[in-house]
């Protein structure tokens, strides 16, 4: 593999993308649990979703070297762009791909559940699918970035979550029932975590470049009990929604993963700085554990 290739591959941030998997498999699980099972469908909201995370990965980067935000005061891994290794060019080319890889992966996902474009639920789906494209562009790209204004946890919130896990079902079982929205909700705010631990590695520099997140707004303390009410909260959201559903005691089997967010908060609470980079993924990994683990004890309670 050339130099060149592991740069592009670099700048994908592979470590980010069980986060935009996590959604996809809670709902492709629970519409098997419900008594659908739409591979096409899973499928191609695993690629489309797959796509969308690495356009905002790529947009993010972009956006960040623009505003001054990516620099050697950063706390993060040296971006591809700010080390050399890319052109901003080869960024902007690599941008239009994924574009063009959302725009196709979501289309095709819009057709193999309808079998049609232009039915009111595809229509309403593909507006959908424009929002998030949209969604994963502006982060930090271009004026009036929402991330700079603290508007990335929302955003997480409702494209990793509610979007994510409630389109799935949707489109797998044809229902959207509200109780859907509570691991819908869980997983949205478990992501939620993972861009807060970011914010807090980075609260300083982002600061400096008034890159207004949360963290920031909040200041490193409040921003850590802000932390452990996202790592929480989906555990009592997905035991209302346990309790809930009919079946035995394997409906409980996510909390199995326990232990491995009871050290991510210790850790968080305890450090702070370039030592909470590594903490992404174990939150990313986590994220992806519980949402299966959540899929797979309904499946089995049944």
């Amino acid at each position: 593999m050339s130099n060149t290739a592991k740069y592009y591959i670099e700048s994908l941030r592979l470590r980010t993308l069980p986060l935009s998997m996590s959604g996809v498999i809670l709902g492709g699980l629970l519409s098997i649990a419900a008594g659908y099972c739409k591979i096409g469908v899973f499928v191609w909201a695993l690629l489309t979703a797959l796509s969308l995370q690495i356009l905002s990965n790529l947009s993010n980067e972009l956006g960040d070297l623009q505003k001054g935000t990516d620099n050697e005061n950063r706390l993060g891994p040296i971006r591809t762009v700010q080390s050399g290794k890319l052109t901003k060019k080869n960024m902007i080319g690599m941008m239009l791909i994924f574009i063009g890889l959302s725009v196709y992966f979501g289309l095709a996902l819009i057709w193999v559940a309808f079998d049609d474009l232009l039915s009111t639920p595809a229509l309403i789906m593909l507006t959908c699918g424009a929002f998030a494209i949209a969604a994963s562009i502006k982060y930090t790209f271009g004026g009036h970035a929402y991330g700079y204004v603290g508007l990335g946890d929302l955003f997480v919130f409702l494209f990793f979550g509610l979007v994510s896990v409630c389109g799935v079902y949707y489109l797998s079982t044809s229902q959207l029932p509200l109780k859907i929205f509570l691991p819908a909700a869980s997983i949205g705010l478990m992501s939620t975590a993972v861009l807060n631990v970011n914010n807090m590695r980075d609260i300083e520099n982002d600061a400096d470049f008034e890159k207004k997140t949360m963290a920031v707004r909040m200041g490193l303390k409040r921003a850590k009990i802000y932390h452990f009410s996202l790592i929480v909260f989906p555990f009592l959201l997905m035991t209302i929604f346990s309790f809930m559903q009919n079946g035995n005691l394997w409906k409980f089997l996510y909390l199995l993963s326990l232990p491995l967010f009871v050290f991510h908060l210790n850790f968080v609470i305890k450090n702070e700085g370039r030592s909470l980079d590594k903490q992404m993924k174990v939150q990313s990994l986590g994220t992806l554990l519980f949402a299966c683990l959540s899929g797979i004890g309904m499946i089995l309670s049944v």
